[in-house]
């Protein structure tokens, strides 16, 4: 039987990195377009695009997606889909996946996967990794870290490189990317959000610690297709744009 699930794609106009970026022209179509077609593949029973900027919600409307408002304060993505959660019809038990606006070629099979692996545990969240294969990936902050355990639940998140190997510092053999998709239960989403921040959180600037640091369990399986170009610079959307380029030339 196939999971039942809904997306909610939070959708923030004034990003710290790239302002903007969402309404950004990828080969005719914006960014959050883009991320919206791509999660119309998946199968959802419902997908509502979470933004706070009348741009983004009146583009959002016109490509035909349902759009819900939220507030300017909401710090996060999280706090973002979770104020949809709380304002709509959901059951305790619905699972929800947060599918990031800045994810123009988000594969569909990672949005079911992600689902499908909250389904079958017991963690209240569920998120994905891929193996890093570069040294410079493995060093770029910007590049999140994750480590797990012997059951597939993440230890640690970390912009830092992670696991360290004390005779070779060069060495990224069994290290893991964290992908910055995640299904959640609705019930955990309106707990989470009365949680305050912890001290990990600040210094790392990963909400995701703050549910590890409740000892909270997440659920981090290896994708299976490898994720492609998300969008947090400038150079993000360049090579975005030559990736279309490329498969248009194809």
């Amino acid at each position: 039987m196939m999971t039942e699930f809904h997306i909610i794609i939070p959708a923030r106009y004034q990003s710290a990195r790239f302002p903007g970026k969402l309404m950004e022209d990828l080969q005719g179509m914006t960014v959050i377009e883009r991320v919206y077609r791509q999660a119309l593949l998946a199968g959802a029973q419902s997908i509502i695009i979470a933004t706070d900027h009348e741009i983004i919600a009146g583009h959002a409307r016109h490509f035909g997606a349902k759009v819900v408002m939220t507030a300017v304060e909401n710090q996060t993505g999280t706090d973002r889909i979770s104020e949809v959660v709380a304002k709509g019809d959901f059951a305790a038990d619905d699972i929800i996946v947060n599918v990031q606006g800045d994810e123009p070629f988000i594969a569909p099979q990672l949005i079911k996967q992600v689902a499908h692996s909250l389904q079958q545990t017991h963690a209240p969240v569920a998120t994905l990794c891929w193996p890093i294969d570069s040294l410079e990936q493995f060093k770029n902050p910007d590049v999140v870290k994750v480590v797990r355990s012997q059951h597939n639940h993440a230890l640690y998140f970390s912009r830092c490189p992670i696991p360290n190997h004390r005779d070779e510092a060069l060495s990224f053999a069994h290290a893991y990317r964290h992908i910055g998709l995640y299904a959640y239960r609705a019930h955990f989403l309106l707990d989470y959000v009365t949680w305050p921040t912890c001290s990990l959180e600040e210094d790392e600037a990963l909400e995701q610690l703050r549910i590890l640091w409740t000892e909270t369990a997440i659920n981090v399986d290896v994708a299976c297709v490898e994720p492609l170009q998300d969008i947090n610079t400038m150079e993000d959307l360049k090579l975005a744009q030559q990736l279309l380029a490329s498969n248009v030339e194809n």
